[in-house]
């Protein structure tokens, strides 16, 4: 069989190829019972403090009931508090819980070895590219 770069290179199959070593290096170095957008939630809440649902799904860019999910699912783990808004009935306010914050604390520096192990093979420089790339075929 040749070189899997002619049989496969389109961009979607390398995304693939990627986002598949991302979540086994994230189950082998960090957990695999809280996952990498559940990190990335926590990282969102400690930055934004009393984000709503919304504010969070487009942080994350997550549609409406990804998100409640996701948010439930925090909730269900102690990680997060989440309740209705007072002036806004229809808004609910996420605020990370004292385990929340220990949780995440716990995990940034385990979540720095996935992205080292991720990326330890590229230049500095090449990284960089990377995610200047990244963010462009983001955009669309």
């Amino acid at each position: 069989m040749g070189d899997l770069r002619e049989v496969l290179p389109h961009t979607g199959s390398l995304i693939r190829r990627a986002q598949q070593r991302h979540v086994a290096e994230w189950n082998r170095l960090v957990s695999n019972t809280i996952t990498s957008v559940q990190f990335a939630a926590l990282a969102v809440l400690e930055h934004k403090p009393e984000a709503s649902q919304r504010e969070l799904g487009d942080a994350l860019e997550m549609d409406r009931s990804t998100i409640a999910d996701l948010a439930a699912r925090l909730e269900r783990h102690g990680l997060v508090q989440r309740e209705q808004d007072l002036a806004d009935k229809r808004r609910y306010v996420l605020r990370l819980t004292p385990l929340g914050k220990s949780e995440l604390e716990r995990l940034r520096p385990l979540a720095d070895e996935v992205e080292q192990a991720l990326t330890h093979s590229l230049k500095h420089s090449e990284l960089k590219q990377l995610h200047t790339l990244l963010y462009a075929l983001l955009k669309g």
